[in-house]
């Protein structure tokens, strides 16, 4: 009876102990918050600060003066190597921070202190984990008084996209082309940018770069063409959330409308180029649909303000015009037909998949996939300024036999 006895207290014993311990686990020893990553994105449009963590970062900021400066506070973290790195990324030329530094400000609080070098808009929030990014704070430094280049209204229209009130159809951004001319206006977009790298090859090639260099050559030849205005959704490494890709267009007053790319997928056998056009009814195909799945998580992945888009997902397809859609096959077609003397095609016809970039309601617009950037030889072909040229000038072929036969 006695051992039965002492049995019982050592396993109640045993049991106590197991619970405190588990309760120490659980409390006690919580991973903590830790800074993954810290990246400085300078553009003269804005410049983009993100600090990456394992775990949802909270913070407060303020503005102070003589000397202009942001302060941003977050709580719950410890100083690393990674922060310390953080003033290393600043750029001398960034049009927007003078100084950058970072310091424990207490045992729980991390302070960023942003020199400024002139007056700008600070807009900060933070972004779900997406594709190979986990959490982040991203904070966005726009300018106070932006000085119009070349009357390009992105700025305007990237104030009115973090306000909420980026509409169907941006009529309060003024441009030089208000009023309609005579020319074929044509808008070029580069994908990703920015925070959002897009695909990337085997040796590290990133589509956001190939397809910058590939949209100004294109923007070159359009420019020797009389009959043809050409603008780009942007010109440098930025990123530029889908919704404000084609509310530029429209405010430019765009006639046809290109977004150019380089796709992946996850054999690196596959190869070949595209040309998709808008389809509302579901992809032409299974690749169609799972191609246009990643190139629409592109605002997630770049780092939005806030989820939901009537714009791009609802109100936008009960807009698009019959004409609309069938030009943009026309101009897809007439694209591909040029591109097949520059590359093997993925696929002989024009594509149709849900493309976000693609759903202006008023202009034809398509998707070029100029090569697998995930294929090793394709990748090769894409870095060099002989392929980029090839594929330049058939994408401009396409564009002026589309002008021939388009439906008015």
């Amino acid at each position: 009876m006695r051992e039965e006895l002492n049995l019982t207290r050592r396993l109640l014993i045993k049991g106590i102990v197991a619970t405190c311990l588990l309760s120490i686990t659980r409390v006690g020893f919580a991973a903590p918050t830790q800074i993954l990553a810290a990246r400085v994105w300078p553009s003269s449009t804005y410049t983009r600060i993100t600090l990456e963590s394992n775990v949802k970062l909270t913070y407060k900021h303020f503005t102070m003066n003589n000397p202009d400066r942001i302060v941003v506070d977050v709580d719950n973290v410890s100083l690393n190597p990674v922060l310390k790195k953080l003033q290393s990324q600043l750029f001398k030329d960034d049009p927007y921070i003078k100084t950058l530094r970072v310091a424990q400000y207490d045992p729980q609080t991390i302070r960023l202190v942003i020199g400024l070098k002139q007056g700008v808009k600070p807009h900060l929030f933070t972004s779900q984990p997406i594709a190979e990014f986990k959490n982040r704070l991203v904070i966005d430094l726009y300018p106070s008084n932006p000085k119009a280049v070349d009357d390009d209204p992105l700025l305007a229209l990237l104030e009115e996209y973090n306000k909420g009130s980026l509409t169907e159809k941006p009529t309060n951004v003024a441009t030089s082309t208000t009023k309609k001319s005579n020319k074929v206006v044509v808008m070029l977009d580069p994908g990703h940018g920015g925070e959002d790298p897009g695909a990337i090859g085997y040796k590290k090639t990133r589509e956001k770069d190939v397809v910058l260099q590939i949209a100004r050559r294109v923007r070159n030849l359009l420019k020797s063409e009389s009959q043809i205005k050409v603008y780009m959704t942007r010109n440098e490494d930025v990123f530029l959330p889908l919704k404000v890709r084609v509310a530029k267009a429209r405010a430019q007053r765009a006639d046809l409308f290109i977004s150019i790319h380089a796709d992946a997928f996850a054999s690196r056998s596959v190869n070949g180029s595209s040309v998709f056009s808008l389809s509302t009814r579901g992809a032409s195909s299974s690749a169609a649909s799972y191609l246009a799945q990643t190139q629409n998580e592109a605002d997630e992945i770049g780092g939005v303000s806030r989820s939901g888009d009537k714009y791009l997902d609802n109100t936008i397809l009960d807009l698009v015009q019959k004409t609309t859609l069938s030009n943009g096959v026309l101009l897809g077609t007439s694209i591909l037909n040029r591109m097949k003397k520059v590359n093997k095609m993925h696929k002989p016809s024009i594509e149709k998949a849900g493309f976000a970039v693609l759903k202006a309601p008023d202009i034809p617009s398509v998707l070029v996939e100029t090569a697998f950037i995930s294929n090793p030889a394709e990748e090769q072909k894409l870095k060099t300024a002989d392929f980029q040229n090839k594929v330049s000038k058939a994408i401009v072929e396409g564009i002026k036999d589309y002008i021939k036969k388009r439906k008015n």
